[in-house]
């Protein structure tokens, strides 16, 4: 992709190994998600982190709520295709079970797992495992004593309650940790995060927590997460949104793609049309991404409307169609090919998709 040097260089820090992957600066935006299913049902669970998987998730986080669900987390970390996080609060005994049935990454608040021992009790049996701990921090959960100083759950609070439990697990020898601040609240976050990157060299998880819905979810998450992305802030993300993992997966690669860190796919360019056009561009659109959904070559490829920016749009992508009446100009690396009846455009232009596709040796 071309460099037009909208991110500063990536933020220096510690790198952390999570089973196979690796999160630090020398390393891409590791993309993550969560499983919203049924702890307790483990075929489910795994269907849907397959599904997330082949969408490009490259770690999957699982709730952990009682006892009962480590017997399906056993079964999710033996066959997932990714490694597994496992989500846990309050209660230290299942995050000692969740390490035995071989997780990659623990979450926990070592703030409300109860007392130090029970901290310590955890810290050495991941360090044992070679396991690392994200410590998560969110505005919905501070604690008592940092609201009343601050309060509210302020930037500054986050910060400080990081910072605190953070040092909790580095007191005590162990350092592979990794710290997310989370609020639901786009500046408080962003904020958050610009304080903590002067407080320690940890590595960073990075996302606004119940960002919403699909739409709404996605645009206050590109907003957070591209400002901090673009100022070098955060090794790993997760696009939070009231939907399918599969969903947050795909976000979270455009909103990296889009800043130039990460290219995993085809890059669908389509223009927002006006009276000029003559062919369905919106509905084409939307057919040419549903079909290249799970293709991984990154080709760009074009749908535009007319002769005003159709040809030349078009001539820059790789792939692309300028529409005119009832058809469309093929162009293929900058020259036109041929023009197809609007009918067999969406064949076509797969057709040469997938010429490419074997031409460059990938799908």
């Amino acid at each position: 992709m071309t460099d037009i040097g909208i991110t500063r260089p990536r933020r220096i820090c510690r790198t952390v190994k999570i089973g196979d992957r690796f999160i630090g600066p020398d390393y891409p935006v590791l993309v993550q998600s969560m499983t919203n299913t049924d702890p307790h049902d483990a075929e489910t669970s795994l269907d849907q982190i397959r599904s997330a998987a082949m969408a490009g998730a490259e770690l999957m986080r699982v709730s952990v709520p009682d006892e009962r669900s480590l017997v399906a987390l056993k079964i999710v970390t033996a066959q997932s295709p990714v490694p597994i996080a496992a989500d846990i609060h309050f209660d230290h005994r299942l995050a000692m079970g969740a390490l035995e049935c071989g997780v990659a990454k623990l979450r926990i608040n070592p703030g409300n797992i109860g007392s130090k021992s029970k901290v310590r009790e955890i810290v050495k049996a991941a360090s044992d495992r070679g396991i690392p701990i994200r410590v998560g921090v969110n505005a919905g959960s501070l604690e008592k004593h940092l609201l009343r100083k601050y309060g509210r759950p302020t930037a500054e609070a986050l910060a400080e309650s990081a910072r605190i439990n953070a040092a909790v697990l580095q007191e005590m020898g162990f350092n592979d940790v990794v710290i997310s601040l989370k609020s639901s609240d786009v500046g408080t976050g962003v904020q958050a995060y610009r304080l903590i990157v002067g407080q320690t060299d940890l590595p960073l998880h990075i996302g606004i927590t119940e960002a919403g819905t699909l739409l709404t979810g996605a645009v206050r998450s590109a907003v957070g997460l591209g400002i901090l992305l673009s100022e070098g802030i955060g090794d790993t993300i997760r696009v939070s949104l009231a939907a399918d993992p599969v969903e947050e997966v795909r976000v979270g690669y455009r909103i990296l793609e889009s800043l130039g860190l990460r290219r995993c796919g085809p890059l669908v360019i389509a223009c927002p049309t006006c009276g000029r056009t003559r062919i369905d561009v919106i509905g084409l659109a939307r057919d040419v991404e549903a079909e290249l959904a799970d293709r991984t070559v990154p080709l760009s490829v074009a749908v535009m409307g007319c002769a005003v920016n159709g040809p030349g749009e078009a001539r820059e992508a790789d792939l692309g169609i300028a529409g005119g009446v009832g058809e469309g100009l093929l162009f293929r690396k900058g020259k036109p090919i041929r023009k197809v009846p609007e009918a067999e455009i969406l064949s076509a232009l797969l057709e040469e998709f997938d010429r490419i596709a074997a031409e460059n040796g990938g799908d």
